[in-house]
């Protein structure tokens, strides 16, 4: 390998991973010690700012700098990243931001990866319902970096400060979760994106913890099992997997089957309209097992929808 490429290898080695050793870096360059300091010394002539760091064996870190310097991507990488700005561009908050980014990296891809980009693109369709949780673009970035650094953060959350372990970040129905594990809990802890303030990374470092379970499924059961305002259940006549299926939102735990022909449907928001929608979606007789409150509420949603209201107590026509 010759120098300019093994230059271009050493950096998109620094970019891939946050710190490596001499000895790492010279085992995948196949050089020795001596010239992978070389290396190094080369890419700080050219601005990049390479740090050494301390420990028994010493190593080397790309860190940040007061200037962004180019970054070397494999084709594969190149083709997800586009793709995912793509994506982005239909999420409120970083819609701007993520089709600003796109413009910058077709400019620059070769027409291989161009064809293929906008080959994925072209297949893409995106329905875009508005009124979504605006994402702050800086925050996403921050707890992306402390999830791959496994950095701790803090942050307020409804008035009160945390100190967490950032592990993944989660997207659930059209919002943004922090999945975390919370040391002065000694628990995993799910966050709002939009109900925290700006995270700041502290420099602690962490051990890797083990999940019980994959993230989306851990974030999707804490969902389940938060407390609601407004909760019902209800027996309907039809087989689970058929009402699970015609259900938008399907959380675990939330359609239990009683028998071949039956199910539970456990019924659980913050405001009535979704419970309303359930009853709807399930297509099918039932049974509701509610609260006066949530009963009276549904009626008013009923309504609603048919453009009357319902008699107040005691009005002419009521029980």
């Amino acid at each position: 390998m010759n120098m300019p490429a093994r230059m271009l290898r050493l950096l998109s080695l620094l970019q891939g991973r946050r710190e490596w050793t001499g000895g790492e870096l010279a085992d995948r360059l196949g050089v020795t010690d001596r010239t992978v300091r070389r290396d190094i010394e080369r890419l700080r002539e050219l601005g990049y700012p390479v740090a050494g760091t301390t420990g028994t064996a010493g190593g080397y870190r790309l860190s940040s700098g007061t200037d962004l310097p180019p970054l070397l991507l494999e084709d594969d990488e190149a083709v997800a990243v586009a793709v995912g700005l793509r994506t982005a561009a239909g999420v409120a908050g970083i819609d701007e931001s993520a089709v600003r980014a796109l413009a910058k990296l077709e400019q620059v891809l070769p027409d291989r990866l161009r064809r293929r980009i906008r080959a994925v693109g072209t297949a893409i369709a995106r329905i875009s319902l508005g009124g979504g949780p605006v994402s702050d673009p800086a925050a996403l970035g921050v707890l992306a970096a402390a999830c791959r650094d496994r950095e701790m953060v803090r942050f307020t959350h409804r008035g009160v400060e945390r100190k967490v372990e950032p592990r993944n970040l989660v997207t659930a129905f059209r919002q943004w979760y922090l999945l975390a594990f919370d040391p002065s809990r000694q628990d995993w802890r799910t966050f709002r994106l939009d109900r925290i303030g700006m995270p700041v990374p502290i420099g602690l470092r962490f051990p890797a913890r083990e999940l019980p379970e994959e993230p989306a499924a851990f974030v999707a059961r804490a969902l389940a099992s938060a407390p609601y305002r407004f909760t019902a259940t209800a027996l309907v006549r039809a087989p689970a997997d058929v009402v699970e299926a015609r259900l938008m939102v399907a959380l675990p735990g939330k359609v239990e089957p009683v028998s071949a022909r039956t199910c539970r449907v456990h019924l659980r928001a913050n405001t009535i309209e979704p419970i309303a929608a359930d009853l709807l979606l399930v297509a099918a007789d039932y049974t509701l097992d509610a609260s006066g409150g949530v009963r009276e509420a549904l009626a008013a949603v009923a309504g609603k929808l048919t453009g009357t209201r319902p008699d107040p107590p005691g009005a002419p026509g009521s029980r």
